[in-house]
């Protein structure tokens, strides 16, 4: 039996250490029990009556150590050291998996594209703006008969001016509409309300770079897109800067290359005028600039019924004018 030299309360169970009372160190107790006091309890009565008194804290049952102020008692340290160990272990065999799992996740960040898509504009169009990625590569051109559809529809771009957008700018004057995304890195989009369509038809604009300035994302033509901007769609778009041009389509906060980025001796340089022009065809969509064909691709990410846009990025001011369909 044990028994606390504090408040004298006496513990039947050897293996206590400890006063549940007042957490002081308990110490042997002589054979008889101790006398108590006029007018107190019993120390077994006190003991009798301990559930009607207000819970204890609670503590490690296992480790048969009441919850106390006092440091606990010395533990050997030797799980320390298989911790350490085991620790060694992991970096040496998983380390490299792990560096992996960094480096897949690192590529997956960088790949996805934030898309922020603004309020319906009221004049004529459909805009919103997103981040991309880029790529590069090398290819020849080729050329194609002119193409036989002859009815000609103009849309009106001078409509698609904003008053404000919080992604990018926009003005029409001299005939052109000039638009640009509002940060570095970023591209602006404006999209034709949906009583238009590209599909079996042939899409053209006229563009060019207002400053000869330098664009990573390019600038260009939109089109079999939802008339929600940078839903489900393709952009061609060409940079003046290196005279290369890249096809992308969109799906909801993504920008995914279908042709790299790919040199064409097609594209003017600098400031000058340069006309894209897209064909849908049957079984393929042809890629004109300048009236020479650089590329034909499949319709796999078209939006059925999709309309025309426009499309500058990385802040650059782009000025369009001529945005017609041919069917």
């Amino acid at each position: 039996m044990k028994i606390c030299p504090r408040c004298q309360k006496t513990y039947s169970d050897d293996n206590l250490n400890f006063c549940l009372e007042d957490g002081s160190v308990l110490t042997q107790a002589a054979a008889e029990p101790p006398p108590t006091m006029i007018n107190q309890a019993p120390i077994t009565q006190q003991q009798q009556t301990m559930p009607s008194q207000p819970a204890q804290p609670q503590w490690n049952m296992g480790a048969q150590q009441p919850y106390s102020m006092q440091p606990p008692a010395k533990k050997s340290k030797a799980w320390v050291w298989v911790l350490l160990i085991l620790g060694g272990l992991a970096l040496l065999c998983g380390g490299g998996f792990v560096g992996f799992l960094a480096y897949v996740g690192s590529q997956a960040e960088k790949a996805a594209n934030t898309i922020s898509t603004s309020p319906t504009p009221s004049k004529g169009s459909n805009s919103t703006t997103a981040n991309a990625n880029k790529t590069a590569t090398n290819t020849t051109t080729s050329t194609a008969p002119p193409s036989d559809r002859d009815d000609l529809e103009t849309i009106d771009i001078a409509r698609w001016v904003k008053e404000f957008s919080v992604y990018g700018t926009t003005e029409f004057t001299g005939g052109e509409l000039i638009m640009g995304a509002k940060q570095k890195g970023y591209y602006y989009a404006l999209v034709a309300p949906d009583e238009y369509t590209t599909d079996d038809s042939d899409t053209r604009v006229t563009l060019r770079n207002i400053d000869d300035a330098a664009s990573s994302l390019g600038y260009g033509l939109i089109f079999h897109s939802n008339p929600t901007p940078l839903q489900q769609g393709y952009a061609f778009l060409i940079n003046t800067k290196t005279k290369k041009f890249r096809v992308v389509h969109h799906t909801p906060q993504n920008e995914k290359s279908d042709v790299p980025w790919t040199s064409s001796t097609a594209i003017k340089p600098g400031k000058e005028e340069n006309t894209l022009e897209v064909r849908d065809l049957a079984d393929k969509i042809e890629l004109y600039i300048n009236g020479t064909m650089v590329k034909s691709i499949t319709n796999t990410y078209g939006y059925a019924g999709g309309v025309p846009g426009l499309y500058s990025g990385d802040g650059v001011k782009i000025a369009f004018k001529n945005l017609e369909i041919r069917k």
